[in-house]
Order: structure tokens, then C-alpha cells, then sequence
């Protein structure tokens, strides 16, 4: 995971307004928090930090160089974005320390190609890891190449990073190889679903008629 170095601000506004016209400036609203520390409140640059999140990840590393000369390291906690127009709204940070573990959700990602005739279902797409800080998976890779219907894969079946910890309960299932529906079986469902209808139309005219 690479290390990104932002140069931040500190905010003495609060409220509504202040987070508007800081959002105006080009500016993201963010706090600072960890280490029994008192919550600092400063202002992110908006284009950067976008790019820091989209090139690395919600887990990169952030320096955060402070106007004054003061340097803080910090993993992004929380960004609340704009339910309507999309833009971020605040960032909550978390302050690290190098070499410290951290508890991160790190991306997983499945390649290859099971066998055919399958359909493979991912039910988590990221796993809980603790990891040192500078030290985090961008993602994890666990390859389903050739993998047969009624393969199970579990949380403890992926291999993780050196150093890395799993924090996601073991037993968790985490995808599944099953059988793809054949064409008889979707014109089975297809056939079945069509004489329910036909059966409840037949139902309601005779409700009718009675009537």
C-alpha cells in the first residue's frame, strides 16, 4: 500500500455554514481522532483526497502535513458523501502510528474462471484483517480457477498477506460454486410460473361468475 502526502489545514468554524463555505473553497471538512488525542478538525484538499481514494483505496496511508509544520500519519475511517449529487461531505481520519496493527476491511477479489457449467456467488466482498499500518493489502486474490459445483469457500480457505491477522469469523462464507440453471430448467420455471398465472386468472373469473 502506497503513502500519500496531503497538505491539510486546521478548521476553527464549525456548523453547517462553516462546512459549506469550507466545501466551497475546494475543501473537504475532516476530524482527526486516535491515540486518546483531542479530535483535531482540519480541511482536506477535495481533488487529492478523491485521488488518494480512487488510485489507493479507502486503507491508504494519509501523511498528513499540517499548515504550521506539524506531520500526522492517519488511515481514512469514515467519508460521507452526498446521498443526491455525490460529493464528499466529511471525512472522519483515524491517527496511526508506524508500526502500529490496525483492523482494516480489505477488498477480496475472486479470478479465473470456475468450471463450466457453474455459477459462483461471492457473499463477502471484502474480509476483516489486522494488519501493520503501513503495511495493508491494496487487496486480497483468491483464484476459483477450475473449481467445481459445490465447492465451499470459507474465510480460512484464503491465504493472507504476511503478517496479516483474519478478523472476519473463519467459518464465514465467503463464496460458493454451484450448478448454472440449464435451458430445460428455466423453461421449467418459465412453464410453472406461467400456470400459476393462468391458474389464479381462472380463480378470479370464477370468483366472479359466483359473485
Amino acid at each position: 500500500m502506497s503513502e500519500v502526502r496531503l497538505t491539510v489545514e486546521p478548521r476553527t468554524e464549525f456548523g453547517k455554514g462553516a462546512a459549506r463555505r469550507t466545501r466551497r473553497a475546494g475543501k473537504i471538512p475532516a476530524v482527526l481522532y486516535g491515540h486518546g488525542s483531542d479530535p483535531k478538525h482540519l480541511s482536506l484538499p477535495t481533488v487529492e483526497f478523491a485521488r488518494a481514494l480512487r488510485n489507493n483505496g479507502r486503507n491508504a496511508v494519509l501523511t498528513l502535513d499540517v499548515a504550521g509544520g506539524e506531520s500526522e500519519v492517519a488511515l481514512t475511517k469514515t467519508v460521507t458523501s452526498h446521498p443526491i449529487k455525490n460529493y464528499i461531505e466529511h471525512v472522519d481520519l483515524l491517527l496511526v502510528r508506524r508500526g502500529e496493527q490496525v483492523v482494516v476491511d480489505v477488498p477480496l477479489v475472486l479470478t479465473g474462471e470456475a468450471a463450466p457449467g457453474t455459477l459462483v456467488t461471492q457473499e463477502h466482498n471484502t474480509l476483516s484483517l489486522e494488519a501493520e499500518a503501513m503495511h495493508i493489502p491494496e487487496q486480497i486474490e483468491y483464484s476459483i480457477d477450475g473449481l467445481e459445483g459445490g465447492t465451499q469457500i470459507h474465510a480460512s480457505d484464503i491465504t493472507l498477506p504476511r503478517g496479516a491477522t483474519l478478523q472476519t469469523d473463519p467459518e464465514a462464507l465467503v463464496a460458493a460454486v454451484g450448478g448454472a440453471p440449464t435451458a430445460a430448467d428455466m423453461e421449467s420455471e418459465i412453464d410453472t410460473t406461467g400456470a400459476g398465472v393462468v391458474e389464479e386468472a381462472s380463480e378470479e373469473q370464477t370468483s366472479g361468475e359466483a359473485s
